[in-house]
C-alpha cells in the first residue's frame, strides 16, 4: 500500500497551521523537559480554556455536569483530563493516553564528589539509551529539591545563554585504542556517566595547622567545596539535600526546526511529548464532545510504566470514580461498565523509516517521515509479546473516521521480527477490556538526545486526535 506524502497535499492555509501548530509544539518542547515541567505547562494551558481542578471541586462538594471540564494532578508528575460530554459516562469515553517521561540521566541521592581535580555529579541512566550518545554534549540540570521543612526549590541550569552547561567527557582518540575495540554496549558503561560540574578549587586558609585540622572534620577536597558553597549560595541548599532531591541531567538548548526546507523538528524529548502535546491539544481544540473525552499523561513509561505516577497506578481508575461521583452516577457497576466501553488511542511515537539502517526494518510495514499520523496495530518484541493487538473491527472504525476527517495516516510496525520490538502503555489500559491501539508519530532517532520528526506528521496526528475525539464509539 502506498503511503501518501502529507505535504504534498496541503494547500498554503494547511501549511501556514502546520507551521503554526508546530511552533506551539517547539516552545512545549524547550520549555518542558521533565514530568513536573510538562505538568505545570499544561495545567498552565488548560486552566485558560476553562478546565478546573478536580480536587478541589471534591474538596467543595460541587456537583459535575455534561460541559464541565476538569483535571485531576498526580504527584506533580502525571495529569488527566476530562470534558464531560451529553452522553450518559456509562456509555463509555474516548480516551487518549501519552507518556510524559522521557530518557536521561537522574542523579543519584550522593552524587557529589571529586576526583584529578573535578567536580562530579554521579548519574543513572533511565530509559533505554545508547550511552555512548550521551558524551561530550553540553547537558543541563532540571528538577526539584525539597528541604526538611517541606520548601521546595526549582532547579533550572544550562538553558539560557548565561548559564552554565555540563557535560560528560570522553577518552581522546590519540589514547583510545582499546577503547574502540569493545562493542557498542560497552565503550561507554553507566558507571562513566557522571557529569562534571566544576573544576575550580574554593580558596583555602594558608595556615597549615587550620588546614589540617579542618580537613579532619571535613574531608572533601577543594573543588568539591566550593561547588558545595555555590550551591549554598545560589541555590539555598546543602549537599544532603540531594537525597530529597529529583534532577535530572537532560540535553541543554531549545527544539530547533531542521532541514533547508524546515520540515522537520529536531528536540530532546519527543518521545513521547509529540503525543502528549498534540493529545491535550486536540483536547482543547474539541469543546464540545457528545461522548466524555478524556487524555491521560502519565510518567515511568520508560521503566515499565511502574510506580504509583505510572499508568500501572491505580490513579486512573480512582479519577474515574471520583468523576463519577460528582456525577452522581458513581457504583462499581457504572465504573466497570464505562471503562469497559470506552476507546482509546494509545498515543506513542513509532520508529520512522531511515534509509541509513535500511537491514533493520520491513520496508512494506514502517512509517515514514511525512506519512501522516501512525497506527501501530501491536507492538511488543518478536512474537508480539508483551503488545496490546487491535482487533480488526477497531481499525475499520478508526479508518472510517479518518477517511472521514481526510486525516493522512499510515500503518506501522517497529521493525524487523525477529530485531527486538518495544513496549507502550496500551495493553495496561485493554485490561479493562476497551478497545486500545498504538497511534502517534514516527521519530527518527529514537531514544538518541535529540531526535527528529516530521512537522507534517505533528499536525496530522492533532488532527487525528480530534477526529478521534469528536467521532468514536463504542465497537463491540
Amino acid at each position: 500500500m502506498q503511503k501518501d506524502n502529507s505535504w504534498e497535499k496541503y494547500t498554503e492555509e494547511e501549511v501556514r497551521r502546520c507551521d503554526e501548530v508546530c511552533k506551539g509544539y517547539m516552545d512545549f518542547l524547550s520549555s518542558a523537559k521533565t514530568e513536573r515541567e510538562c505538568v505545570e505547562r499544561i495545567t498552565s494551558d488548560i486552566e485558560k480554556a476553562g478546565y478546573r481542578d478536580l480536587d478541589q471541586i471534591i474538596a467543595a462538594g460541587e456537583s459535575l455536569s455534561p460541559g464541565d471540564k476538569v483535571y485531576r494532578i498526580n504527584m506533580g508528575k502525571a495529569i488527566i483530563l476530562f470534558n464531560i460530554g451529553e452522553e450518559p459516562i456509562e456509555n463509555g469515553m474516548n480516551i487518549l493516553g501519552a507518556h510524559i517521561d522521557s530518557p536521561r540521566l537522574d542523579v543519584k541521592q550522593n552524587p557529589l564528589y571529586e576526583d584529578g581535580g573535578f567536580a562530579y555529579l554521579d548519574t543513572h541512566y533511565y530509559g533505554g539509551i545508547k550511552k555512548y550518545q550521551w558524551v561530550t554534549m553540553p547537558l543541563a540540570l532540571h528538577g526539584v529539591v525539597i528541604r526538611p521543612d517541606g520548601s521546595k526549590v526549582n532547579i533550572t541550569i544550562g538553558e539560557k545563554e548565561s548559564d552554565p552547561v555540563f557535560f560528560v567527557s570522553d577518552l581522546l582518540p590519540h589514547l583510545a585504542q582499546e577503547q574502540m575495540t569493545k562493542k557498542a554496549t560497552e565503550v561507554i558503561t553507566g558507571e562513566a556517566l557522571d557529569i562534571i560540574i566544576g573544576n575550580r578549587p574554593l580558596k583555602e586558609d594558608k595556615d597549615d595547622d587550620k588546614k589540617d585540622k579542618e580537613k579532619e572534620k571535613d574531608p572533601a577536597g577543594p573543588v568539591k567545596k566550593a561547588i558545595i558553597a555555590i550551591l549554598e549560595k545560589e541555590y539555598g541548599i546543602g549537599e544532603e539535600d540531594f537525597v530529597s532531591a529529583e534532577l535530572e541531567v537532560v540535553p541543554a538548548g531549545a527544539a530547533r526546526e531542521a532541514g533547508l526546507d524546515r520540515s522537520m523538528i529536531l528536540s530532546y524529548g519527543q518521545d513521547d511529548r509529540v503525543c502528549a502535546y498534540t493529545s491535550y491539544q486536540a483536547m482543547l481544540e474539541v469543546p464540545e464532545v457528545k461522548r466524555t473525552a478524556c487524555c491521560i499523561l502519565v510518567d515511568k513509561e520508560e521503566i515499565g510504566s511502574v510506580g504509583a505516577t505510572g499508568m500501572e497506578s491505580r490513579f486512573f481508575e480512582n479519577t474515574v470514580s471520583e468523576l463519577l461521583d460528582r456525577m452522581g452516577c458513581y457504583s462499581e457497576l457504572a465504573l466497570r461498565r464505562c471503562l469497559s466501553a470506552s476507546t482509546m488511542l494509545s498515543s506513542d511515537v513509532s520508529s520512522g523509516y531511515d534509509p541509513t539502517y535500511a537491514a533493520s526494518f520491513d520496508k512494506k510495514n514502517v512509517s515514514v517521515l511525512g506519512g501522516g499520523m501512525v497506527l501501530n496495530k501491536f507492538t511488543g518484541a518478536r512474537g508480539k509479546s508483551g503488545s496490546n493487538d487491535a482487533n480488526a473491527e477497531y481499525l475499520a472504525h478508526l479508518r472510517g473516521i479518518f477517511e472521514k476527517e481526510n486525516i493522512n495516516f499510515q500503518t506501522a510496525e517497529l521493525g524487523r521480527v525477529d530485531l527486538g520490538g518495544g513496549g507502550t502503555i496500551a495493553y495496561i489500559l485493554a485490561l479493562y477490556g476497551m478497545n486500545v491501539i498504538d497511534s502517534g508519530v514516527a521519530v527518527l532517532s529514537m531514544h538518541a538526545p535529540w531526535e527528529a520528526t516530521s512537522k507534517a506528521d505533528v499536525y496530522e496526528t492533532m488532527r487525528g486526535y480530534e477526529a478521534f475525539l469528536k467521532h468514536a464509539e463504542r465497537i463491540g
